[in-house]
């Protein structure tokens, strides 16, 4: 038993971060694609991390109820939606808009040298 996982490492991995966080990968993407902010993306990751835990509890013999665990799952499904959200937004934001803005790293972008405005980096 550890902090992150209840009953194996490799269970959490796979339940959590493989399966559950292709899913939060995948909303916060669907999220950014159309342009939303990213607290709709951590609202749905509530559901999701309950979901985790069912999983957890069903197949692996995990506790269905613990809210230390919950939280932890929900935590880190609400991270790895806002890495797929961000990684989309700066690729929308640099492709859409290649003449204003430039893409600084996979997470942030800014605005390009003679363009008015700027990005949440400025």
């Amino acid at each position: 038993m550890g902090i992150l996982w209840e009953t194996s490492f490799w269970v959490f991995f796979f339940v959590t971060i493989v399966l559950a966080g292709g899913a939060a990968w995948m909303s916060g993407r669907a999220i950014a694609r159309s342009w939303e902010p990213y607290w709709q993306a951590a609202a749905w990751m509530l559901p999701l991390g309950a979901a985790a835990r069912f999983i957890h509890f069903s197949l692996f013999g995990g506790s269905l109820l613990s809210v230390q665990y919950y939280v932890v799952d929900t935590a880190i499904l609400m991270i790895i939606a806002w890495l797929g959200h961000r990684v989309t937004l700066a690729g929308l934001m640099t492709r859409q808009y290649r003449f204003g803005f430039e893409q600084v790293s996979p997470l942030t972008w800014r605005a390009r040298g003679g363009a008015a405005g700027g990005g949440p980096t400025e």
